[in-house]
């Protein structure tokens, strides 16, 4: 049962990776980041569960990196609307000069 649920992070850890290093819209992006962020979570669920001594410390950490993730977001998110109203684009590889 552990290794269904290891699979299917590795799975969603490897879309989010592929969709950050290889799009260049700033929110798919940051999307890709944030599945990334839920293939961990689904890791840290899953070993509280299935592990060698089952308890409730990864969904502890699960809850609180869901709210660090959130928080990014929302960062991530105001940043990224800030940088449109400067700048007029999304496009990732727009963004190489501090200023401009």
């Amino acid at each position: 049962m552990l290794s269904s649920y290891l699979t299917i992070a590795a799975i969603l850890f490897c879309v989010g990776l592929y969709g950050a290093l290889t799009k260049r819209n700033a929110v798919i992006v940051l999307l890709s980041i944030e599945l990334m962020l839920n293939a961990v979570n689904l890791n840290l669920v899953a070993f509280s569960k299935y592990g060698i001594m089952p308890s409730l410390t990864g969904q502890m950490f699960t809850l609180f990196s869901i709210a660090v993730a959130a928080a990014e977001a929302a960062v991530g998110i105001a940043v990224l609307i800030a940088l449109y109203r400067a700048r007029g684009t999304v496009n990732v590889d727009d963004y190489d000069e501090m200023r401009r």
